[in-house]
């Protein structure tokens, strides 16, 4: 007999304010708040401070939760039914920065490296073999249970997954989707609410094929229009209320070429395209704004903030909880409940979106209900967004097959096909920095990937 309430193991827990996100959402849904959390991290410091700030979300919302601790992965896993990961291999320091200043001396400028490009790729190869690691421990001891990957680079880490590990019940999960439609809600004045889309491609580079505002007669208008005469006209992008480094023109723009808009941020697309970032041309950086080194700043100002968080959190009584916009308790709970919902999720296409290899991670509207994750069929794609998407999916394939049969010669082919490195850099140059990432990042990857 099934239990009442389900186990969830939330590896990477000292990620405290995505945990605490992730798990009021949880919370705040009856037939999970009884859930038995085991929160696993190897920071014992980052783990102490989760564990008093999941408690007082219990508290806070009376829910009757069992707030347990690990710092053995092996143990956290044991009889779960969902497993969400959230962790970065290597850190801010010293990796991140590695990605970024390494790059700089050959020219060339990122704004994320999180995801594709040359930093995506070195994040790929040291995260991929932890989250294997994670999936040979679920096949032991948990293998029906659900891998929900909040993981970068997302499409990198699920296709592996898929590749390595196909009985693993995954999907990643980001927040692109639905939070950029709430940015165009409110650049278009519009309830969000009353838009209805639809939207397909890969993580951080798909598309909204449909776009459109409810009207009071029940029919819908394409809101394209709008969003392109407001760009032409200078109305938009109205200015960021959440960073004012990144005035997101570079998505606006693109509409204006492809004829659709993109999910993801402007400051990450500006790195997947050969467009916005280049050599000697300034004018480019400053007439789109991007934000050259915005993650290096993120992360400054993550940590920076973190340590007054830490400390109001350990000294509150109760912790205010809202509802965050991630799709992980959405999930849980149409498993759980048997209770069906739509969710944008990262899963391999399997033919889903027919203009994109069948093998590839695709990110598409998917049916949760109790029988688990069911993806969409998506069907072509227009060919300016097909082919565009090509060009990161090539980097993505070369990734992972470094990966799988542990070829270092893959890693340099995956650089050499980036959009933007190949833009940037020749071919030399290209496997000089390759050589000097896998240098620097020596004890952070596979032996079979490392250099001196």
């Amino acid at each position: 007999m099934p239990r009442q309430q389900p186990k969830i193991t939330f590896i990477g827990a000292g990620s405290t304010v995505f945990m605490k996100n992730i798990i009021g959402d949880v919370l705040q849904r009856p037939a999970l708040s009884g859930a038995t959390i085991a929160l696993m991290d190897i920071n014992s410091q980052r783990l102490a401070e989760s564990e008093i700030v999941a408690g007082k979300l219990a508290g806070t919302l009376g829910a009757k939760a069992t707030i347990e601790t690990y710092s053995d992965q092996r143990r956290a896993l044991q009889d779960a039914d969902f497993v969400v990961v959230a962790f970065q291999i290597g850190g801010y320091e010293p990796c991140t920065v590695t990605d970024f200043e390494v790059p700089k001396r050959y020219g060339l400028r990122q704004t994320i490296a999180d995801t594709l490009g040359v930093g995506g790729i070195m994040r790929g190869l040291r995260t991929v073999p932890h989250l294997w690691k994670i999936c040979e421990d679920m096949l032991a001891i948990c293998p029906r249970a659900i891998l929900l990957q909040y993981v970068n680079p997302m499409a990198i880490n699920t296709w592996a997954i898929a590749e390595k590990y196909p009985s693993i019940r995954q999907i990643g999960l980001c927040h692109s989707v639905q939070g950029t439609v709430g940015e165009l809600a409110r650049d278009l004045d519009i309830p969000v609410d009353e838009i209805r889309y639809r939207a397909a491609g890969i993580n951080h580079m798909a598309f909204y094929l449909q776009f459109e505002h409810r009207q009071r007669d029940g029919s819908y208008r394409d809101l394209y229009p709008d969003l392109v005469r407001g760009y032409h006209e200078g109305r938009l992008p109205k200015p960021s209320d959440w960073n004012p480094r990144c005035p997101n023109k570079v998505r606006y723009e693109m509409l204006t070429r492809l004829g659709y808009f993109v999910t993801e941020s402007s400051e990450h697309f500006a790195e997947y395209t050969p467009y916005f970032i280049k050599e000697g041309r300034d004018d480019l950086i400053e007439k789109f704004g991007v934000p050259l080194d915005e993650y290096p700043k993120r992360c400054i100002d993550q940590i920076e903030r973190w340590k007054s968080q830490a400390e109001a959190y350990a000294n509150a009584v109760t912790i205010e909880v809202s509802k965050s916009h991630e799709y992980a308790s959405s999930i849980m709970h149409s498993v759980w409940s048997g209770e069906p919902s739509v969710i944008y999720g990262n899963v391999r296409n399997n033919g889903c979106i027919s203009s994109l290899p069948s093998d590839c991670a695709v990110e598409v509207p998917c049916l949760v209900d109790a029988s688990g994750i069911q993806p969409t069929y998506i069907g072509a794609l227009p060919p300016q967004l097909s082919a565009l998407i090509r060009t990161n999916v090539n980097v993505q394939e070369l990734t992972v097959q470094a990966l799988v049969t542990e070829n270092r010669q893959h890693i340099y082919h995956a650089a050499m096909m980036d959009p933007h490195t190949a833009a940037e850099l020749d071919l030399d140059q290209i496997w000089s920095l390759v050589d000097d990432l896998l240098a620097a990042h020596h004890d952070w990857l596979p032996t079979w990937a490392t250099v001196r």
